[in-house]
């Protein structure tokens, strides 16, 4: 087999809590994952020699060392020691700097891809190892899970088999505009010093913020129990910076939709719906292009590689 084609599927976070800064310059932080069906196509095939090359058709995307697709073949060459080179296409679906994980989910299908094109057999705590190394966001694509628990810099997963068979319907809005998640973690870092953070956590207890209590409402699949307990720590932030999220969440709440969130860092906003045609009903109201930017319908995207 000398060419192999995978989807790289996004996420979003339906929780996200920012703990404190780490001695390392990142942030421990409690999320929850879910991966969704909006997708990059990425094709691979085998080359000869040690050279690797990356394209796409979308050319504000780097082609370079500074594609984290590139850097995860070179990891892998030089952990494994292989000799084999790969042309890496990457077909973009998922919006740049959204905060839905298109770079990190395109790094570890590249891990996943090129560990079985070349035959190298490594495992996946291994391969989450590795991808660890390339970003905090990047072992949750490993692990080919549709909800999982992420600690530490959000690199520790624990899959949550206890949603198996959990199905959510999202309207994703991502405005016009790229966030840079280093800039949003340095303006938190100014907004939350030590004495804040406490502060922050005791305002969430008292407010009922808690992730095990969605997670018992996600496996319900009731929308009207989960709406208020998502939650994001950079929300506020990132909202301040860039005033559009905060009008686009107001639109989408004016619209009907109850549960709205902010995904990572942003810029990408997602409503939280209880159905498909509930879904379509929100998306033909929002209309699929507007002057606040691409919409699209999505679900959890349950299916295995």
């Amino acid at each position: 087999m000398n060419t192999l084609t995978l989807n790289s599927y996004a996420k979003v976070n339906l929780y996200l809590e920012v703990l404190n800064k780490r001695k390392d310059a990142c942030h421990n932080i409690k999320t929850l994952f879910e991966r969704i069906d909006l997708c990059d196509k990425m094709v691979f095939k085998t080359l000869r020699d040690k050279k690797i090359t990356v394209t796409c058709d979308l050319p504000s995307v780097p082609r370079d060392n500074s594609n984290l697709a590139w850097q995860a073949a070179r990891l892998l060459q030089d952990t494994c020691k292989s000799a084999k080179g790969a042309d890496i296409r990457i077909i973009k679906r998922i919006p740049v700097g959204s905060g839905l994980g298109g770079g990190s989910s395109n790094a570890a299908s590249t891990l996943t891809g090129l560990n079985k094109l070349w035959g190298l057999g490594l495992k996946r705590v291994e391969l989450a190892r590795l991808a660890a190394k390339l970003g905090s966001d990047v072992p949750f694509f490993i692990y080919d899970t549709p909800f999982a628990f992420g600690t530490g810099r959000g690199d520790k997963i624990l899959p949550l088999d206890i949603l198996d068979g959990v199905k959510l319907w999202h309207i994703l809005v991502v405005p016009k505009i790229a966030v840079s998640t280093p800039y949003i973690y340095r303006i938190w870092d100014k907004k939350y010093p030590k004495n804040a953070i406490k502060k922050e956590r005791a305002r969430l207890t008292t407010a009922g913020y808690d992730v095990n209590i969605l997670i018992s409402g996600l496996k319900r699949n009731d929308v009207s129990l989960t709406g208020d307990l998502l939650y994001n720590s950079l929300e506020q932030v990132a909202a301040g910076a860039y005033p559009r999220i905060k009008h686009l969440k107001d639109r989408l709440k004016r619209l009907g939709a109850s549960a709205v969130l902010m995904s990572g860092s942003g810029s990408a906003v997602f409503a939280l719906l209880s159905s498909k045609k509930e879904a379509l009903t929100l998306y033909r109201r929002l209309g699929p292009t507007n002057s606040w930017g691409r919409v699209f319908v999505s679900c959890t995207c349950c299916a295995r590689r």
